[in-house]
Order: structure tokens, then sequence, then C-alpha cells
């Protein structure tokens, strides 16, 4: 068996959240044998870690302006586009997070590239963030795999995927004062049908009940113009932005719920591309099972925003909202 620690590089560094500092020019990307920092046998080296200042700065800047109100979260949800665009209203659901409890962090991110009818784990062992690695809780995942339950994504897959990724700066930023006391489990969520939902709801049901767990739920909310082939208007709502938004705040509303049918059903309806709907229908079907058991919960949205106001159907945009679960 080979030690050797395999780690998915920071892939969206540069592009999708900042990965540069003035008076520090780029370094060219090229295999290295060692990392050079760290010492460790790795994947092509990222440029990303000679850059964490200014994205230390930039998510230190967002969390300074939002209030701790539901710590401690148990489960968050925020969103996953670039920071430019959702990172202050990403701040709402970290700023939640407790890291004094927090030992163990799932993020169920959904898949974008590759068909998957079911849930994959990652190949690796170490998530590399600008700020410091993540290190992969192989002991929960060894209990995940043996369910049979999960596949197993392939470091192209883990690295071309952005929904599990947007999460690791603001994991390690909000766990930063306890940052060699946590582990990550990674996992990404495929299009599942409503009873394989509720089979991963009631797998991760028991973890969720654990205060020191936390789980990341990934995703955005409508996206909306011809480029998303959507375009639903309600006209009564004014501009179409009003009408986004409202309907937005109609499923949020049912996820305060806590309420998976429902949310299935508002779904069906008004097929509002929420492209974490599955991790989002995972999470409410382990709540749901956990409130069987007499634990008492409560979900609230902190903030919502829009990367633009849409108001012709030339238009496009996608939704953001961060909110968090904590239990009574």
């Amino acid at each position: 068996m080979s030690n050797r620690v395999v780690c998915r590089e920071a892939s969206h560094a540069g592009s999708w959240y900042t990965a540069s500092v003035l008076g520090i020019k780029p370094v060219a990307l090229g295999v290295l044998g060692k990392h050079s920092i760290t010492g460790q046998d790795c994947q092509p080296f990222s440029i990303a870690y000679l850059h964490g200042p200014q994205l230390n700065a930039q998510l230190e800047g967002w969390l300074s302006q939002v209030q701790s109100t539901k710590r401690p979260a148990r489960a968050i949800i925020a969103p996953h586009a670039g920071y430019t665009y959702c990172g202050s209203c990403a701040a709402h659901a970290y700023k939640q997070v407790d890291p004094a409890i927090t030992r163990r962090i799932f993020i169920l991110g959904p898949s974008h590239h590759v068909p998957l009818s079911r849930c994959a784990l990652s190949s690796v062992d170490i998530y590399r963030t600008p700020l410091y690695d993540l290190r992969i809780d192989q002991k929960i995942y060894g209990e995940l795999w043996k369910t049979g339950m999960f596949e197993r994504m392939s470091l192209q897959t883990d690295e071309d995927e952005h929904s599990i990724e947007m999460h690791l700066p603001y994991t390690a930023k909000a766990m930063e004062s306890h940052k060699d006391e946590f582990t990550i489990i990674p996992v990404l969520v495929g299009a599942l049908s409503e009873s394989k939902e509720q089979e991963f709801g009631k797998l991760f049901s028991k973890y969720l009940a654990d205060p020191s767990n936390l789980f990341v739920v990934s995703s955005d909310f409508c996206h909306w113009g011809q480029r998303f082939r959507y375009s639903y208007y309600d006209e009564s709502q004014g501009e179409i932005y009003r009408s986004i938004e409202h309907l937005d705040k109609m499923g949020m509303s049912i996820i305060e719920q806590l309420d998976p049918v429902s949310f299935s059903n508002y779904l069906k309806k008004y097929h509002n591309t929420i492209c974490g709907r599955h991790p989002i229908g995972v999470l409410l079907n382990a709540i749901t099972e956990l409130q069987k058991n007499g634990m008492n919960m409560s979900f609230s949205f902190l903030n919502y925003a829009q990367s633009s106001q849409c108001r012709s159907w030339q238009d496009s945009s996608v939704s953001y909202a961060a909110g968090a679960l904590t239990v009574h």
C-alpha cells in the first residue's frame, strides 16, 4: 500500500474566487514531485497556495458585517457561485458556525458535470484551499462506503466540480481558530429520486443528531433567463426580478417548514431551477427522521440576494440564499 497523500487542488482559485495578492506575480502551474510548501507528494502544484492573504481579507470583511444570531448552527444552506456574486450572502450562514464545538463538517454539493443517480465520495485525502489544507475524515468515509449506497468520483470529476469547492475557503475561515481539530466529509449528490432522498436522509440523520457535526448544504436558487432555459414570470409581482424573488421566497418558506414532501411538490409545480434541490431534499429528510424521534429543530433563512435584477427577457440572473438550522 502506498502512503502517498492524494490532494484535490483548489482548481477554481483565481477564477471563481481570488487567488492573487498585489506585489506577487502568478507562478506558472507545474507538476512538482513534492509540494514546495508542505513537502507532501501531491498532484499538480497550485498557485493558489501563495495567494491566501487577499482571500482571507475578503472573507473577514464579509463575516465582519454579519450577526451570529443562530449559533451554533447544526446545518447551513449557502450558495456556491463566484464570491464576487455571493460571498457576502454566504457570510450570513458561515457566521452561525461555532468552531469550538464543530469537529466534522459534511459538505453536500450537487453534481453539475457528471450524471449521478446516487451520491459519490471523493478519492483523495486532502482538499487544498488558499488558506490551509482540509483533511477528509477517512473513518466516516469508511462507514459511508460500507453501506453500498455510494460511488467514487474521479479526481477529474472532483476538480471540475465547484459546488463543494466554493465552500472550502469559507469552511477554513470559519474554523480557523480550531483548524487542526476538525475533518471534512465531502459528498457529491446526484439527481436523486424522492425515495433516494429519503434513504440518504435516514443515513445522514444519525450524523446530523451529533452536536459536533455540521452539515453544509451547497445550493444556489433560481437560475433565470434564456441561457438557463427558465423564464417563469408572475406579472402580478411587478418586474421580473420581483417575480423571481417571490418564487424563491415561496421555496425558502417551505424549506423553513422542514417539510420534504411540500418542497418536492413546490419543485414539481414551479420547476424552480434550484441546483442544490437534491442536497436540500436529503437534509429535509434527515431532519424529518430526527423529528420522529422527538428532536426539536428550526431553520431560518438569514439573507437573500440576486446576481442582477432582471427587467427584460434578455436578462439573466442567479439567486442566492443563506440560512441556518438550529437544534433546541
